[in-house]
């Protein structure tokens, strides 16, 4: 059977002409396709670390839900993987009731301290010699909001005693793991940025207790994270936010000069949200609003929209030139208008409407690479990672983010507890009247964004594709080369990608010479050539295309499809 007529029994929604079929294989000859699809009826998990997926499976297994099963996964991921994740950081996740057919998000992403004010952020920041919020320290920590989206979610969905659910992690940390290649990579350079420069605090102690961070192979073990852990699985939620975590928090940002205060804890409460969602192409593609960056793949996404990206070819110039432009045009956009919406009147109607996708498309020119673009007028009417997915039996399905966004987060682990603190309030800006303009008690700009689609009022995909400002961009690539291409779920995401970096940003000033494009191998050479005619500064990143997991539902056979990132050490695995 070919890949085609593999194709084509398990997705006919996607089927497309010989034509296409042999214009991908003359192209590609599928050379990038490194595995086939995990099949499996019961269950399925995806993460970014085998041992991380299999805790998932065994909780499905032992009679967990779609949520037990990504929460393990994730306690497990914030200890084997703690240069991406922890609970030290923040979550969101969707998640698709089966029973009612319908789909929850949740922002468990947490605040700034309520007790630095502006003016005093500012003086900081002037002590240090500084425009912005560094990325390590004790000046970029914004209250934790993982382990309170856990509760939540479990809450809501979960069967298993969180007992159960967090019982494989703290098993792990107790008895050690052996850590893996390319997180051992990410560790050591962590390490040596914290041997280099030291920071109040236990961060050497707990993730280099030998001199140096474990090497690949090396079994590490956690003791305070297995304190930690245990608090949390036998006291709940409070053990974090109002009991001794809190109070060991709070205590040392006094005695260090920080500004993360019980009362910050205490006050802090996830967000059930609706996700939003555009159709393209027949498929309704669900992203949560800000104050994350998901509306920014539905954006381009809408602009992409009015062009025939299957007849221009697969990864062809035109289909990245448009691609690169879409992205451009949707980040002056997320620069200007993205924001915590307690704080700022974000046109999300008008931002991910097709009349205004209409006007920006204008803007591009097919033959030419555009060098600066303003952001938009959309109407105002009166929201560093692991992703993983996980689904049962039952048919619900969650797609979850987790993250201390750079690296290994702040630095700053308080002494007993095991885990680093994420740096999120680094997003911050200080331009007056700015949407991300630092405040107390204010959510930060986020990056991390799960995904979901729907297709006829049924779950299609759950996916996410983890890293930066490179996940709305992963997301556009995955949904064109599944919709546009019919590429399987494996294959979607073993195609060679491309990242555009360049854009304004928080910290980069107005785009004016069109940023740069980081294309990896497998593209092929006379696309890269008419790519550089048309403007583009086109360089190389061996390592920042993200990393992809997902499952897709086939309704006709009632089967998961598990697909994992081939550029990182995880699997998809299911019973």
């Amino acid at each position: 059977m070919t890949i085609w007529q593999k194709l084509a029994f398990v997705t006919p929604a996607l089927l497309l002409t010989s034509a296409v079929h042999a214009q991908v294989d003359r192209i590609t000859g599928m050379s990038f396709a490194t595995r086939s699809e995990v099949l499996a009826q019961h269950g399925m998990v995806c993460t970014s670390h085998p041992l991380a997926t299999q805790v998932g499976v065994a909780v499905l297994k032992a009679g967990g839900s779609a949520v037990d099963a990504a929460i393990a996964a994730n306690a497990t991921l914030g200890l084997m993987e703690p240069v991406s994740c922890g609970i030290g950081g923040d979550l969101f996740a969707i998640v698709y009731s089966a029973k009612e057919k319908k789909l929850y998000g949740l922002n468990a992403s947490g605040r700034s301290p309520l007790g630095l004010s502006l003016p005093q952020m500012q003086a900081e920041l002037t002590k240090l010699s500084r425009a912005s919020i560094p990325s390590r320290g004790l000046l970029p920590i914004s209250v934790p909001g993982a382990v309170d989206g856990w509760f939540e979610l479990h809450g809501k969905f979960g069967k298993l005693p969180m007992k159960e659910v967090l019982a494989p992690a703290i098993r792990y940390a107790r008895d050690g793991f052996p850590v893996t290649e390319l997180i051992a990579y990410y560790w050591n350079l962590s390490v040596r940025s914290a041997q280099a420069n030291p920071l109040p605090g236990a961060f050497l102690e707990t993730f280099a207790p030998g001199g140096r961070a474990p090497a690949c192979g090396e079994v590490f073990r956690n003791p305070d994270l297995v304190k930690t852990y245990s608090l949390v699985a036998e006291k709940g939620r409070d053990a974090y936010y109002l009991g001794e975590v809190a109070d060991k928090t709070d205590a040392f940002m006094r005695a260090n000069g920080g500004w993360l205060g019980k009362i910050d804890f205490e006050r802090h409460r996830s967000t059930w949200v609706e996700p939003v969602s555009v159709n393209y192409r027949g498929y309704d593609i669900y992203e949560l609003p800000p104050n994350g960056q998901g509306i920014a793949a539905l954006q381009m996404l809408n602009v992409l929209e009015g062009f025939d990206l299957r007849a221009m070819g697969f990864q062809s110039a035109d289909v990245f030139h448009v691609m690169i432009e879409a992205k451009k045009l949707a980040f002056e956009d997320r620069a200007k208008f993205y924001a915590d919406p307690d704080f700022a009147k974000i046109p999300l109607k008008g931002l991910l409407s097709k009349d205004y996708a209409t006007e920006r498309r204008k803007l591009i020119s097919l033959d030419r690479a555009g060098r600066s673009y303003d952001a938009g007028n959309p109407t105002l009417q009166e929201g560093d990672t692991i992703y993983l997915t996980t689904a049962d039996a039952e048919g619900n399905m969650v797609s979850l983010i987790q993250s201390n966004y750079r690296g290994m987060g702040s630095g700053i682990v308080v002494p007993g507890l095991g885990f680093g603190f994420q740096n999120r309030g680094e997003m911050f800006v200080f331009e007056p009247g700015h949407a991300n303009l630092y405040a107390p008690g204010k959510r930060p700009f986020h990056t991390i964004i799960p995904a979901f689609i729907m297709k006829d009022s049924q779950p299609f995909l759950s996916f996410g594709v983890m890293g930066g400002a490179m996940q709305p961009q992963g997301h556009v690539q995955m949904v064109v080369n599944l919709v546009d291409f019919g590429l399987g779920v494996q294959e979607a995401g073993d195609a060679a990608r491309w990242q555009h970096e360049g854009s304004t940003d928080y910290d980069t000033p107005k785009m004016k010479a069109g940023g740069w494009v980081n294309l990896e191998n497998g593209i092929p050479g006379g696309v890269v050539s008419e790519l550089k005619r048309r403007g583009h500064d086109l360089r190389t990143d061996r390592g920042g295309y993200g990393g992809y997991q997902a499952i897709l539902w086939d309704a006709k056979n009632k089967v998961y499809h598990g697909a994992s990132e081939s550029r990182k050490d995880g699997c998809a695995m299911g019973y």
